[in-house]
C-alpha cells in the first residue's frame, strides 16, 4: 500500500484541483513566507498572547502555519517571535509536526520583526548566505484563514470599511470625517518581490520602523514599486479580541466538519469514485490513499488497522481533519459500479450531517 499524503498537502475538489495544477504551473520560482508573531496580545485580554492561545488542542499559529504549508509551491517559512517566547514556538514546530518553519527573534516594533525576518532569507547565522526567494509574502500569524487562489494574485490585500473614519480634536470632539467610499482597510496577505522588500527596509528611516506599520508604504516611498490592490475575501480577518477566537475555533470545527478521507483500490479507481464523490458533494475535502494495482492485498478486503490507514490517520489528526475511510470494491459492471458509487455518496453525506468535530475512523464498505 503506497503512503499516504503528508499532513498539509491534502487534495481539494476536482474544480479546485484544475486551478491548484494550474498555480503549479505558474509559480516556478522559490517563494518564502514571514509571519510576524512579536505581539503581545493586550487587546485581547488574556495572559497568553492571542498567537499562542489555544482552541481545538492546537495553536492558532500553529493553523497559520498550516495554511502556507499545504501551499506546495511555499519553500519556507519564517516566524518571528519575542525571544521569551522562543523556546514555545520551537516546541509547537515539533509537536505539530511543521517542516521547512525557520524561528528568529523579532524586534522592538512590527517593522524591525518583518526586516529581522525578511533578512533570514538571505542571511544565515554568522553572516552566511542562504539561497533567498524570488518573492515573499508577508502575513500576519493571527490570520489564519487565506486561500491558496488568494495567494496566487494577492501583491497588497483591501477590504472595504464597514465604519466611518473620523478624526478628534485634543478636547475629544469631532474635527472633521472621511468618506467611506474613497477609503480601504489594508490587509494580509502581501507579496513583494524580494529585493524590492528588502531594499526598502535597508533605505527606510528610524521613525519608520519606530513608527511605521505598512509594507506596501515603504515599497512606495523606497523603492518606487507601486502594486495592484486586491479585495480579499472575509475570510482574511484577524484574530485580535478575545471573541475573534471563538470565531476561529467555530471556523475551523465547520472545516472539519466537511472533511473527509477517501481509501479505496487502485489508483485508477481511486481518482474515479473521488470524481464521482466530487460531483455529488461539492464541498466535499479529499484525501487519495492509493492501493498499487499490483499489490496482492488490493483485492482483499481491508480488515483490522494496517499500517497505511494507521499513518494517514496520525497525518489527518496533526491536520485537524475529519476523516472517513470508505473503501469501494471496484466492478466491471457499470450498473453496479455505479450504485455502489452512489450508496457510498449516501453514507457520506449522512456522516458528514452529523457535523462532529472529532476524528472519526470508520471503515466503510460498499
Amino acid at each position: 500500500m503506497a503512503r499516504p499524503v503528508e499532513p498539509g498537502h491534502f487534495s481539494t475538489c476536482e474544480a479546485r484541483l484544475d486551478k491548484h495544477i494550474a498555480g503549479l504551473c505558474s509559480v516556478d520560482f522559490p517563494v518564502a513566507v514571514v509571519l510576524p508573531a512579536g505581539g503581545s496580545g493586550e487587546r485581547t485580554g488574556l495572559l497568553t498572547p492571542k498567537q499562542f492561545c489555544t482552541f481545538l488542542n492546537r495553536p492558532l499559529i500553529s493553523y497559520t502555519i498550516q495554511t502556507f504549508e499545504r501551499v506546495p509551491w511555499i519553500q519556507s517559512i519564517v516566524v518571528v517571535v519575542a525571544k521569551e517566547s522562543l523556546d514555545l514556538m520551537m516546541d509547537i514546530i515539533h509537536r505539530f509536526h511543521h517542516r521547512n518553519v525557520l524561528v528568529v527573534h523579532g524586534g522592538s516594533t512590527r517593522h524591525r520583526s518583518i526586516f529581522n525576518g525578511v533578512r533570514a532569507l538571505s542571511e544565515g547565522e554568522g553572516g552566511t548566505a542562504r539561497v533567498k526567494p524570488k518573492v515573499v509574502v508577508i502575513h500576519d500569524a493571527v490570520r489564519p484563514f487565506v486561500e491558496e487562489d488568494f495567494l496566487l494574485k494577492a501583491a497588497g490585500a483591501i477590504r472595504p470599511l464597514v465604519s466611518t473614519v473620523i478624526a478628534a480634536t485634543l478636547e475629544g470632539y469631532l474635527d472633521y470625517s472621511l468618506e467611506r467610499t474613497k477609503y480601504r482597510a489594508s490587509e494580509m496577505p502581501q507579496g513583494f518581490i524580494y529585493d524590492v522588500i528588502y531594499q526598502a527596509y535597508q533605505r527606510c528611516s528610524e521613525s519608520d520602523f519606530e513608527f511605521g506599520t505598512e509594507c506596501l508604504h515603504l515599497a512606495l516611498q523606497y523603492c518606487g514599486t507601486n502594486v495592484k490592490l486586491i479585495e480579499g475575501p472575509p475570510t482574511l480577518w484577524k484574530v485580535t479580541y478575545k471573541g475573534d477566537l471563538a470565531a476561529a475555533e467555530s471556523v475551523v470545527k465547520e472545516t472539519l466538519s466537511q472533511s473527509a478521507c477517501v481509501v479505496t483500490g487502485g489508483s485508477a479507481q481511486a481518482t474515479e469514485l473521488a470524481n464521482a464523490l466530487q460531483r455529488s458533494m461539492s464541498t466535499l475535502d479529499m484525501v487519495y490513499l492509493n492501493v498499487s494495482e499490483d499489490d496482492s492485498s488490493a483485492s482483499e478486503p481491508m480488515g483490522g488497522e494496517p499500517a497505511a490507514m494507521m499513518e494517514l490517520a496520525t497525518g489527518a489528526k496533526l491536520g485537524n481533519i475529519l476523516v472517513y475511510g470508505i473503501q469501494l470494491h471496484h466492478s466491471k459492471e457499470a450498473t453496479l459500479w455505479g450504485w455502489s458509487v452512489e450508496r457510498v455518496a449516501q453514507m457520506s453525506r449522512a456522516l458528514i450531517r452529523d457535523r462532529s468535530p472529532a476524528l472519526t475512523g470508520q471503515l466503510l464498505q460498499a
